[in-house]
């Protein structure tokens, strides 16, 4: 275990670093933070810091910069996470509070995150499979074709175009869908299945082959694999930070490309708090230059999807973790009374 004062060292190198983008040495440490003790004291913590692999020296440099190890541990130990002042909550919701629909909200989300952090802000679309139901409609289009819209609790609208068996008439239709919306109205997509199986039987035999396509077009749109989406924005933020990947820039936006690394790394949004991963803790290899800030958001207490930055290793980790959080909090609010 570190003394107290050799994490006190810890994070001020992490804070100069962060903020000068120079590597920190043991007379600008004494200069700029009251540690109470010599550059000596200071110089022999700085070497203890740096045989545990908490520091690290580049190059010739005197200085010394934070490894992913001290990132980790000014993270857990050290960082609070920096409260948005005031003006910036007001900010954050009148952004937000504008957006029309889902993929306004998920649009103005991203283009926020990345103006407020300055880094790669990446926002995952609600998941089906963590949703309720909050409507469906049936509408007829012709005699034997009728549109399936099912909405959901975050909002999100699916519409479905279904070729009935036989034609169908407006009545049926409102019957339908009156039987249909008094099962899952306010329910788990997940438990829909069960809850409409034995539908058809409730009908006609003539009007049976109708109710089951309909039916069978409902529990498709429930499970269809393209469910998980992912909008992206700010990747021009990375050139701001040449310097910090040591390699090139194009594996970090290779990685970016591929949504499947990305929900990966947003991780799973029934984790709802606020996760941190630092350089090699991201599996992906062209990731390890980078570190992830996500936090889950939705209504109700209960998070249906995840948020969060991709910036580099060198990030102010205390006002990023704010930012995301921040933003989330107010999604969820938005979805809530959408």
């Amino acid at each position: 275990m570190l003394s107290e004062r050799r994490l006190q060292v810890l994070r001020a190198i992490v804070q100069d670093y962060v903020g000068t983008e120079e590597p920190v040495g043991s007379k600008a440490l004494t200069e700029r933070h009251n540690l109470g003790v010599s550059p000596a004291t200071v110089r022999n913590d700085m070497a203890a810091l740096e045989d545990e692999g908490f520091i690290a020296q580049p190059h010739t440099s005197a200085g010394r910069i934070p490894t992913d190890k001290g990132y980790r541990l000014f993270v857990d130990k050290l960082a609070g996470v920096k409260p948005m002042t005031a003006p910036e909550r007001r900010a954050i919701q009148n952004f937000l509070e504008g957006a029309v629909d889902l993929d306004d909200v998920v649009a103005r989300t991203v283009r926020l995150l990345a103006q407020l952090t300055r880094q790669v802000a990446v926002v995952q679309y609600p998941s089906l499979t963590r949703s309720t139901v909050r409507h469906v409609e049936l509408l007829p289009m012709a005699p034997a074709r009728a549109m399936l819209v099912l909405i959901t609790d975050t909002g999100r609208v699916e519409q479905r175009m279904i070729d009935c068996p036989a034609p169908v008439g407006e009545a049926t239709l409102a019957d339908l869908r009156a039987r249909l919306n008094s099962r899952v109205a306010g329910r788990r997509f997940t438990d829909v299945p069960s809850l409409v199986e034995d539908l058809p039987e409730g009908f006609d035999p003539e009007e049976r082959g109708t109710v089951s396509t309909v039916l069978s077009t409902l529990l498709e749109t429930l499970v269809e694999e393209n469910e998980e989406r992912l909008m992206i924005g700010g990747t021009a933020n990375l050139t701001r930070f040449g310097h910090d990947f040591p390699l090139v820039i194009r594996p970090v936006l290779e990685a970016l490309e591929e949504q499947v690394v990305l929900l990966k790394l947003l991780g799973e949004a029934k984790d709802p708090g606020v996760t941190v991963r630092i350089g090699h803790e991201n599996a992906h290899e062209g990731l390890n230059s980078t570190s992830v800030v996500s936090v889950g958001y939705g209504s109700g207490g209960e998070a249906v999807a995840k948020l969060g930055v991709v910036g580099p290793t060198r990030m102010d980790y205390p006002g990023t973790m704010g930012a995301v959080r921040a933003v989330a909090r107010y999604v969820g609010q938005i979805l809530a009374e959408s």
